[in-house]
């Protein structure tokens, strides 16, 4: 539904640790053509941060998206300058390139459009079984896409990446939160660092159908996974069942993830100040450092609160309701859908683009 395309932007839109949006749902009631051009409105109008968009549709609908784009930016120069979305393509693995893939990858070089073009592979069904036969297979396919998108327009923007996990054979599906989508990450981001590309890969998301120890558990970990291994964009907040569903308490999980997993690979800050070797000769043996203007200075720097993650004693959990993680997430998504406030759009190009997108119908 668009409104769920537009709560979960406004959403991602308020918390910082959401670099960037991809559409959270697929709008019901709307014509196959005006799909991804009214995800895309819905996205832009509920936040200022860049998105990433497909498109399944044919190229008709991306011309019509980059249409928008532009008119958001000032221009197709303008765009070009600063582009404002990126375009995720998928292909049809094994050793080829279906049509539509094809005209993505040209039309997003002839307008110098970034481009994610990855593979995905189900090890044992569309690749190898062993995940490093898989991996060799998507690696020379991304490669090989990234020689047709330099042939159209050489220094086109191109980012490198792979889907490659693992099918469960007892159910058929494509889990998310294995360790074999970690490796996948990993393995890709080697590889991109070995040819200079940046690099696209996952994390943030769960095979859980609800947002419990097990979506933290995979969230958590694969979001840590895909920082340490040096991927550039990750993306799947949010997703659990298998990216089947949306959660918009599991995209406050994720902010949560991401906000602990970045104190964490930033390291630590060693300098005389930080040190406060000074500060502590003069609290001296058995003093406190409470009240030190040291401590008032600095406690945000490095003491970083959780969003939803309870630190408290069980008598005050108890006393404060014995809320689960989960309700307390929903509890804050709602409080920020219902304070946050997006910048508008300018009005020239908010009625351009409703215009555009032929807003009636669909919900």
């Amino acid at each position: 539904m668009l409104e769920d395309v537009s709560r979960s932007a406004r959403l991602c839109d308020a918390l910082p640790e959401i670099d960037f949006l991809m559409s959270f749902a697929t709008p019901v009631g709307v014509a196959p053509e005006d799909v991804e051009p009214q995800q895309y409105y819905s996205m832009v109008s509920n936040s200022t941060k860049p998105v990433i968009m497909t498109v399944c549709s044919g190229l008709s609908a991306f011309e019509r998206l980059h249409d928008m784009a532009c008119v958001v930016a000032g221009g197709e120069e303008a765009f070009r300058a600063q582009p404002n979305y990126i375009m995720y393509g998928q292909f049809v693995s094994p050793l080829q390139h279906d049509r539509g893939a094809i005209e993505r990858l040209v039309f997003s070089a002839d307008h110098e459009i970034p481009l994610i073009y990855v593979p995905t592979i189900m090890p044992g069904v569309s690749g190898p079984v062993t995940l490093a036969g898989s991996l060799a297979l998507a690696i020379a396919e991304s490669l090989a896409g990234l020689v047709m998108h330099q042939l159209q327009r050489p220094g086109a923007p191109f980012i490198f990446g792979a889907c490659v996990g693992a099918m469960d054979l007892r159910t058929a599906l494509f889990p998310y939160g294995g360790p074999e989508w970690r490796l996948n990450d990993l393995v890709m981001a080697e590889m991109s660092r070995h040819y200079g590309l940046p690099v696209f890969g996952t994390g943030g998301a769960t095979d859980s159908k609800t947002v419990d120890a097990q979506a933290g558990a995979e969230a958590g970990t694969s979001l840590l996974a895909a920082a340490l291994a040096g991927t550039n964009l990750i993306h799947d907040v949010g997703y659990l069942e298998s990216g089947l569903t949306g959660s918009l308490e599991s995209i406050v999980l994720g902010a949560d993830m991401i906000r602990w997993t970045r104190q964490y690979v930033a390291g630590l800050e060693v300098t005389p100040e930080a040190l406060a070797l000074g500060t502590t000769a003069e609290v001296g043996p058995g003093g406190h450092f409470l009240d030190h203007p040291h401590t008032l200075q600095h406690f945000r720097d490095d003491l970083l609160p959780p969003y939803v993650l309870d630190r408290d004693i069980y008598d005050n959990w108890r006393a404060n309701g014995s809320r689960e993680f989960a309700t307390r997430a929903r509890d804050l998504a709602g409080e920020l859908l219902s304070s946050h406030r997006v910048a508008p759009l300018d009005e020239a190009v908010d009625a351009r683009l409703r215009e555009m997108v032929g807003m009636g119908g669909g919900t």
